[in-house]
């Protein structure tokens, strides 16, 4: 039924010679890649779907490894910054992407293909002809479907190659002890590090000494000890108490971290990925999806629930988790907080009575007052309004936002996409900028014999504490400290 998505057979339009391409030695072409079968993976790093999409083309790339199928990424970038080589390759490296990426210059092959929307698949015939198309998620079965149809199909037409292509990758992984740091916590002069791609947390004082490693370095949803607990991609961590919850991201669970027992437990999510609209439910029989960041006020965990667009809540006494801001549609709308409208809430942080979050994809701030139950922006204009400006809260622009910390009168805002951390003075109502762009230096790269002082490098969270802030410099794999009284930025010792 698939051959028959196109009323005539259309051929699929070469891609471009002079572009780009990651993780491979040598650019690809259709020609070079006649009698295979072709799955594109139209992309953006920021987009939650598309994250979704990846674990399951990993799945598929095994299954037919053996196989003259090839799997390629088309990243089409959405924000300024997802359109430098170098992010897609740090995107690459922190997704841990096997097949080749060709970077998308201007959306052109997007436009050659139709595309309409993040992610869409597209699937080649090894005759070079368009059999299927389709965006969105959930696309595994009909995947798979397609590809088994069309081997068996061009085997029988003997158009099918004998042998796959041999594609050399070209990624590595850095030998560092930090690999793209998500969030921290701190608390009692310990700092809680989510270690994302170590798929383990780790604890130091202030000076960085290591004091404990949590998990043991492989991916999974393991409980117990700290030697045998697994993750799977953690981002959010908050302190209760001697314990740290965790916002286990890509195991689309929450977890938590008993520092006297030592040992690891699954407060909830049974880790598969949850439906976009789901009321919630209790413990290991709940399904999450995408839980980035937390924050904890009285017996309530506050979760940002990226891959709903809500911000949810876990009773730690019953272990009930439900939504309790925004209605599931990806948009920017205030309101009263069920009927409000958030998108990709990836970062949280609570003072008093008010929860402060980042909504990545409008490059927002907004607030929820829990004494109205309303959702206010303070920041950000639409999905596709984003940029680099200061001034007036009503004209400011971030560039999709990840991390945030508040006072009563100060947001900080890791603006992620700017490499940059930014400042909200509530009584003036004005952004400015603190370290990076129209701020202290701008981004230079580790190594860089003309930088003295490495600035940050796509930071995904920022913590106040004493009159410092320390930030999650996901892209450097460090953690750096800006100290407040004296401007100067460093670079924490983790050791």
């Amino acid at each position: 039924m698939f051959d028959n998505m196109f009323s005539k057979a259309i051929k699929a339009p070469e891609f471009p010679s002079d572009f780009n391409w990651i993780n491979t030695t040598d650019p690809l072409s259709l020609e070079k890649l006649r009698g295979h079968v072709v799955i594109l993976d139209f992309w953006t790093y920021c987009c939650i779907n598309c994250m979704h999409t990846l674990p399951v083309l990993a799945q598929l790339e095994k299954k037919y490894q053996d196989k003259p199928v090839v799997f390629i990424g088309v990243h089409s970038a959405k924000f300024f910054n997802e359109q430098d080589k170098n992010n897609i390759e740090q995107a690459v490296g922190r997704y841990e992407i096997t097949h080749p990426v060709i970077v998308d210059k201007e959306m052109s092959i997007w436009r050659q293909y139709s595309v309409k929307g993040w992610p869409t698949i597209v699937i080649i015939d090894p005759t070079g002809n368009l059999v299927y198309r389709q965006s969105g998620e959930g696309q595994k079965e009909m995947i798979e479907d397609i590809i088994d149809t069309l081997l068996e199909k061009h085997e029988k037409k003997h158009t099918l190659a004998r042998e796959p292509i041999k594609i050399t990758r070209t990624h590595h992984k850095r030998n560092a002890i930090l690999s793209y740091p998500g969030k921290i916590s701190i608390a009692n002069g310990k700092i809680a590090i989510s270690d994302s791609n170590h798929n383990r947390i780790i604890i130091s004082d202030l000076s960085g000494k290591i004091e404990k490693i949590i998990g043991n370095g492989s991916a999974g949803l393991i409980d117990g000890s700290f030697s045998e607990a697994k993750f799977f991609r953690p981002q959010g961590v908050v302190w209760i108490n001697n314990c740290i919850v965790v916002a286990d991201t890509e195991n689309h669970a929450l977890r938590e971290i008993d520092l006297d027992k030592n040992k690891v437990t699954t407060l909830a999510g049974n880790g598969k990925q949850g439906q976009w609209a789901s009321a919630g439910g209790s413990g290991n029989d709940v399904s999450l999806s995408s839980p980035w960041d937390v924050a904890v006020k009285d017996d309530q965990v506050f979760i940002t629930m990226a891959g709903n667009h809500q911000i949810w809540t876990c009773d730690l006494k019953s272990r009930l988790v439900k939504p309790f801001a925004g209605n599931g549609y990806e948009d920017i709308v205030d309101g009263p907080r069920m009927q409000a409208q958030l998108a990709q809430p990836s970062g949280i942080t609570i003072y008093n009575d008010l929860i402060y979050f980042v909504d990545s994809e409008t490059s927002s701030v907004r607030k929820i007052d829990l004494k109205t139950d309303h959702v206010q922006t303070i920041v950000g204009h639409g999905l596709f309004t984003f940029g680099h400006k200061d001034g007036n809260t009503n004209e400011a622009l971030l560039q999709h936002p990840l991390g945030i910390s508040a006072t009563s009168n100060r947001i900080f805002v890791a603006d992620t996409y700017n490499s940059a951390i930014r400042m909200i003075d509530l009584e003036k109502q004005n952004v400015s900028t603190l370290i990076g762009k129209n701020g202290s230096k701008g981004v230079c790269r580790i190594g860089d014999p003309e930088c003295d002082t490495l600035g940050l490098y796509e930071p995904s969270d920022v913590k106040m504490h004493d009159e410092k802030l320390y930030i999650a410099d996901t892209n450097n794999h460090l953690i750096r400290v800006y100290d407040l009284k004296t401007n100067l930025l460093t670079t924490l010792n983790i050791r």
